[in-house]
């Protein structure tokens, strides 16, 4: 069983920065790979980062691609979504999730159904 909580979301203006971080518990954290999906109203959820177990490969959609960054911190259960150049378009709630599943730990899958385990989610508004 794995829980995640996810911190850092808030209000803020186009251009801004913010950094949401997603607390995991779980003694086998650092061998899953980790993703970051965010969902906005009237919208199907989206895929917006993973990285894989060591933080050696990344994946991110074009629409975040330069902007976003997704870290881990496997010493500390610790998953990070660094958010740069913000836009309006980037306002959603954020969720961190975990595959969990070792057949697929080198891949980084952007649909959301590979994913077992997730958080309840940080909001993010960014005003124009």
């Amino acid at each position: 069983q794995v829980q995640l909580v996810e911190s850092g979301g808030g209000l803020v203006q186009a251009g801004d920065s913010l950094r949401l971080s997603c607390a995991a518990s779980g003694r086998t954290f650092g061998s899953y790979v980790m993703g970051w999906f965010r969902q906005a109203p009237g919208k199907e959820r989206e895929f917006v980062a993973a990285i894989n177990w060591s933080g050696s490969k990344t994946n991110y959609p074009d629409s975040v691609k330069g902007r976003f960054t997704i870290s881990r911190d496997n010493a500390k259960n610790m998953v990070y979504l660094q958010m740069n150049s913000l836009k309006p378009e980037d306002t959603a709630i954020y969720y961190c999730a975990v595959d969990s599943d070792p057949s697929r730990s080198a891949s980084l899958r952007t649909v959301g159904s590979f994913y077992d385990y997730w958080g309840q989610g940080t909001q993010v508004t960014v005003s124009s």
